[in-house]
């Protein structure tokens, strides 16, 4: 919108901190741009440039109805609750043949790690055997390691118990069920 095109005494939806919010301009401010009054709260806001206007309302209250109408209707998209403790963006399953989807570096690292003896394992290790197996390929990221420790990470902090993942060690990680978990146990047991 040019400010050539913003009239006093008319309600916009403004940009106020990522929101859409009706404003009725009330006068123009001294350091330039516009003073107005939000037709939800009552308070005055400052508007500085017209590219915070995003468009003219009718009339005041249809202009409300309108926002809080597009509010109540709007619907997330269909998926996991991202706000929801310990979500994760894995799929289940994680095979190819199965699914239609390639497996996730976290499913990868699963796979992996359930293999063999379940001794704990670098996360550099791992992601190199799963790139040498065709499990996962890596994008455009040049540091899979980190962002798998990271994540790895992330999911023991985010999920504790039910966590997949233990660390054993620093750098070093293992399944939470493997054979070297429950022989740690077992002697630590004994030990006490």
């Amino acid at each position: 919108m040019k400010n050539s095109d913003v009239q006093i005494g008319a309600t916009y939806l403004v940009k106020v901190a990522d929101n859409l919010v009706p404003v009725k301009l009330t006068r123009e401010h001294p350091s330039g741009g516009w003073e107005g009054t939000s037709e939800k709260t009552g308070k005055t806001i400052r508007i500085k440039s017209a590219q915070r206007l995003r468009k003219r309302l009718g009339d005041a209250a249809h202009g409300v109805a309108k926002v809080e109408k597009a509010t109540k209707d709007a619907k997330a998209e269909p998926g996991r609750d991202t706000g929801e403790r310990g979500a994760t963006g894995g799929q289940l399953g994680g095979d190819t043949a199965t699914t239609g989807k390639a497996m996730s570096l976290m499913d990868a690292a699963v796979h992996i790690l359930s293999l063999g003896t379940g001794d704990p394992m670098r996360c550099k290790d791992i992601v190199d055997l799963v790139v040498k197996r065709e499990l996962w390929t890596p994008g455009k990221g040049k540091t899979p390691a980190s962002t798998l420790y990271s994540s790895i990470l992330r999911e023991i902090t985010t999920k504790g118990d039910e966590g997949r993942f233990v660390k054993t060690e620093r750098g070093k990680f293992a399944l939470k069920d493997s054979q070297y978990i429950r022989e740690q146990a077992a002697k630590a047991a004994r030990q006490k």
